[in-house]
């Protein structure tokens, strides 16, 4: 009986993917908006340090040891979000939490706006790191709970296309600011972070509270109402209901609006299950989870982003303005490819797209390294290098931002089980905070030990780990509603778990 009904619901969800696209659900689309908005503030505090560090630096009188620290270490302080995250976004729900961490920005940014120290500064870098915390992980938890299956993959993108505007905001700060007064410019740079924050948490408030979280607080009646919204059809918001329920452990047959649920989810022996005794399919899911996320930070991305004047400057643009320009030239770059990547994502599919993706990041990274290299040894002023260097930093920064930036959040806020989401995103949050922390606060003592082309070397080879890791392991999601998800997993070999997948639009039956 049970396969039967199994393999009955397997064909309404190939049916809702299947050669007659539906229509792009508008009412999702505008929840995906609003919650990712909130990683604006988050890009942008990345873009606007890469050019501030170079003010700061000659307004403070601090060293390159002291910037490195500056730069990198907001992504350990959000590391207390991203702990606090999955707790939280189970106890107060997932609008609340993005509410909150909102919040935490805009005073983190005010903070860093009127530092009048190193050591203050320090201190509005921790505050805001801990809303970056807890906006990493919530906003793709919350998309991919209220996204439609057809279209979760464009939806859940979405946090890494708002980071990207933001990376170029932060950018264009940079440059807008930087004729100012030197004490004035940098804190002007970091402080007008705090004005969209206000705007963004009022927005959030419109927004519809999470199906899964309503059902999981025995609140059928608003979920049914959310998900009749957030659904392509009537058909799909019945079957993601009845697999929501089935996961809260509460009867298909009761239709209440509120009722009393046992298997309440406030992350009670989640991290047992994840990390103590897991089974081999959540064990699978995990290493899935936890390898994307380290390996999109690995490879350098940050230093990229975080230190490009530098990168500049290395391969020989000396002046101030010329640098900021170049960087708004890498913002753009970045933004744009992931606004193609956000259209791809549930037509080509997440693992041809992420091949792809970090085989260019291997191959621009290679050239890049090569080209500082020649930089580097040589007495003269090398044009064709220099114009090479510039062009490979913003080839790698399109590859990335095709594949690799936006499929980790999708992927990783896809894969988990309902009952180990919000605990194992932020799992993989804390993987990709501390990865990107220690890139971002050894660049510069890297490249002064192993030279600036031997750094990229580094993340070259470590890139090309990372396709091999994506090749055996990860299986491709496309197509498939989030309850379906764990019958992908279980076995490393993505080649044969992608037969479990969905073929011509009709998912197929996970083999027990």
């Amino acid at each position: 009986m049970t396969e039967g009904k199994g393999v009955e619901t397997r064909k309404i969800v190939g049916d809702f993917n299947s050669s007659k696209k539906p229509k792009r659900n508008k009412y999702a689309f505008g929840c995906a908006i609003l919650a990712s908005m909130t990683s604006i503030l988050l890009g942008y505090d990345i873009g606007v340090m890469s050019g501030a560090a170079i003010y700061i630096k000659r307004d403070l009188k601090v060293s390159d040891v002291q910037i490195e620290i500056l730069m990198g270490i907001i992504n350990l302080y959000s590391l207390i979000g991203s702990c606090l995250a999955g707790r939280t976004s189970d106890w107060i729900g997932r609008r609340y939490t993005i509410v909150f961490a909102g919040t935490i920005f805009f005073a983190g940014a005010l903070l860093m706006g009127f530092s009048p120290n190193y050591s203050f500064l320090m201190f509005g870098r921790f505050v805001a790191g801990i809303g970056i915390g807890y906006a990493l992980m919530i906003a793709p938890v919350y998309t991919a709970e209220v996204s439609p299956a057809s279209s979760r993959g464009f939806l859940t993108s979405f946090p890494e296309v708002f980071i990207n505007g933001g990376i170029l905001l932060g950018y264009v700060s940079n440059y807008a600011f930087s004729k100012m007064t030197l004490k004035l410019g940098w804190r002007m740079m970091l402080g007008i972070g705090a004005v969209p924050s206000v705007l963004l948490t009022v927005g959030v408030l419109a927004m519809p509270e999470s199906p899964r979280w309503l059902v999981m607080r025995g609140r059928l009646g608003e979920a049914t109402k959310v998900l009749n919204k957030t659904s392509d059809s009537m058909e799909e918001a019945q079957l993601r209901l009845a697999d929501i329920k089935q996961a809260a452990g509460i009867p298909e047959s009761c239709n209440d609006d509120i009722v009393q649920v046992t298997k309440q989810s406030t992350g009670e022996g989640v991290w047992k299950e994840l990390f103590l005794y897991p089974t081999p399919t959540i064990r699978h899911i995990l290493i899935a989870a936890i390898g994307i996320h380290f390996f999109q930070q690995a490879s350098g991305v940050d230093a990229v982003v975080l230190y490009s004047p530098r990168i500049f400057e290395k391969a020989g643009i000396t002046d101030d303005t010329h640098k900021l320009l170049a960087t708004v030239a890498v913002g753009t770059v970045k933004t744009l490819f992931i606004l193609v990547a956000t259209f791809m994502l549930d037509r080509v599919g997440r693992r041809p797209l992420l091949l792809s993706s970090v085989g260019g990041m291997v191959l621009s990274l290679l050239t890049l390294a090569i080209s500082l290299t020649i930089i580097d040894h040589s007495e003269s002023k090398l044009m064709w290098a220099i114009g090479l260097s510039i062009s490979m930093v913003l080839v790698y920064v399109a590859t990335f931002s095709i594949g690799a930036g936006p499929i980790t959040w999708v992927y990783s806020s896809e894969i988990f089980p309902l009952r180990l989401r919000a605990q194992g995103a932020a799992a993989g949050v804390v993987v990709n905070r501390t990865t990107s922390g220690v890139i971002s606060m050894t660049f510069l003592s890297l490249t002064n030990a192993i030279t600036i082309g031997g750094a990229f070397f580094l993340y070259c080879g470590i890139a090309t780990v990372g396709w091999l890791f994506f090749y055996i392991v990860l299986p491709e999601t496309r197509g498939k509603t989030l309850e379906d998800m764990e019958g992908s997993f279980g076995t490393f070999t993505a080649k044969s778990n992608t037969n479990n997948g969905v073929e011509n639009g009709i998912a197929k039956v996970p083999q027990v």
